[in-house]
């Protein structure tokens, strides 16, 4: 579990209007978004029943699209 230790902001009438943090507590919870994320995308991608492509293939791929438009194609 992620431990956190946030400092708050608060209003005149005491309301916690804002947070602070520690840059590492920050930066936990950013890489926590993005494991979250990718655990979204790739559920998704194994409900859609698509045929899978390996990743030698898709860098292949990717590097292919990238050379074309490096030469202005």
């Amino acid at each position: 579990m992620l431990t956190i230790h946030p400092q708050y902001i608060i209003d005149s009438t005491g309301k916690k209007i804002s947070v602070v943090l520690p840059m590492k507590d920050f930066e936990a919870i950013l890489e926590e978004l993005e494991e979250l994320e990718d655990i979204k995308l790739y559920d998704e991608a194994k409900k859609s029943n698509e045929p899978s492509i390996a990743i030698d293939e898709a860098f292949k791929m990717i590097d292919a699209k990238r050379a074309k438009r490096s030469n202005g194609l």
